[in-house]
């Protein structure tokens, strides 16, 4: 919410006078000419000289501070806009590694993948010797390069989004994940329609799966810290050596509500960690998704670590937006974001990591 401004006035207060010590400019009389005579001449007109010296050279200090400052902020600016007006330098670094067969002659062709069945007491029956990030990405040395979402959730957990959720039955095209069961059509919240200005394609109502891509090689505190494709953000420098300690997504679900009880402001910088929010989370190593996978087509960028909230939240079509209005105000271009993607099929337990821990509240 802005602050409120104050109504003009129809004047403006006066300008506080000035004043500069009162110099006489009347000739000097007969009766002066003696003393004039006497000092070599009158004094008065040096006084008027000296004074408007003065006011000159304070003028010029000024006009001189001023220009100073102008052409630093001037300096700035053009700096600023030479940051992000100049060549990405994360264009086109997505390494190729297409999808491949997940198992060919009962050999498995790739790692462990995602998303898979968080609920609590879960463990895959894929072995590995990944080990995921627990701390906090942050605390890891990684920054966000991204943020996207899906049609429904893409993880599995019991009781918060599974098969048995429910949403609006007028959703748009792509393969639609698991929803909450938060949605009641008798409830407006749900249902009434909110006039979406940056988001494409969203539905109040329904349930979406937000991930943020971490990486230790992005672009981090600069223009070029968020990318689409997010691979581009991920592989931005040249320095990924491990995979699993280098490479995180942070996942949240959400039901879109047209509430204001619900707004949250950032939802463009990560997980969002308050209440009961990223307080209850499953850290396991997996892949990238996306329907371009299922259980027979698997992704080569694995393992990667995932942290994944366990439960459902309700989220205001507003927050949202906002987060729409900042991915359009980034460096890169990431309208390719702007819209809910497919979710892939749950992961069969043979494709699952069995190292799926648990872990409380912790941000970043």
């Amino acid at each position: 919410m802005s602050e409120p401004t104050e109504e003009p006035t129809d004047t403006a207060p006066p300008p506080e006078e000035t004043t500069i010590k009162e110099v006489s400019t009347d000739k000097p009389t007969a009766a002066d000419a003696p003393a004039a005579a006497a000092g070599g001449g009158s004094a008065k007109p040096w006084k008027i000289t000296a004074a408007v010296l003065s006011v000159t050279t304070i003028a010029l200090l000024i006009s001189t501070i001023i220009l100073a400052v102008d052409k630093n902020k001037d300096s700035s600016s053009s700096t600023d806009e030479s940051a992000v007006q100049g060549e990405n330098p994360c264009a086109g670094k997505r390494p190729d590694l297409p999808n491949v067969a997940c198992v060919v002659d009962e050999i498995n062709m790739t790692g462990e993948q995602s998303g898979v069945n968080v609920t609590k007491g879960y463990q895959g029956s894929r072995n590995t010797t990944a080990v995921p990030i627990t701390t906090s990405y942050r605390q890891a040395g990684l920054c966000p390069v991204n943020v996207h979402w899906h049609l429904g959730a893409e993880h599995y957990s019991l009781g918060q989004y599974d098969e048995s959720g429910s949403g609006p039955l007028d959703f748009h095209e792509g393969r639609q994940g698991f929803q909450c069961s938060y949605y009641n059509d008798k409830d407006e919240k749900f249902t009434k329609p909110y006039q979406w200005k940056h988001c494409i394609g969203m539905l109040v109502g329904q349930t979406y799966e937000v991930h943020w891509p971490h990486s230790a090689a992005g672009m981090c505190n600069t223009p070029w810290q968020y990318q689409t494709p997010f691979y581009d953000g991920v592989f931005c420098k040249d320095i990924i050596k491990d995979t699993d300690a280098q490479i995180g997504v942070q996942s949240q679900v959400f039901t879109v509500v047209n509430d204001e009880e619900y707004y949250f402001p950032d939802l463009f910088n990560g997980m969002i960690v308050d209440g009961d929010k990223g307080t209850d989370l499953a850290i396991y190593t997996g892949s990238t998704t996306g329907t371009a996978r299922n259980n027979e087509i698997c992704s080569q960028f694995t393992p990667i670590t995932w942290q994944v909230d366990r439960k459902c939240h309700l989220i205001s079509a507003s927050s949202f937006d906002k987060m729409c209005s900042e991915m359009k105000a980034q460096a890169d271009n990431m309208a390719d974001d702007l819209y809910a993607h497919g979710s892939r099929e749950l992961v069969n337990d043979e494709h699952a990591a069995n190292n799926q821990q648990l872990r409380g509240r912790h941000r970043g």
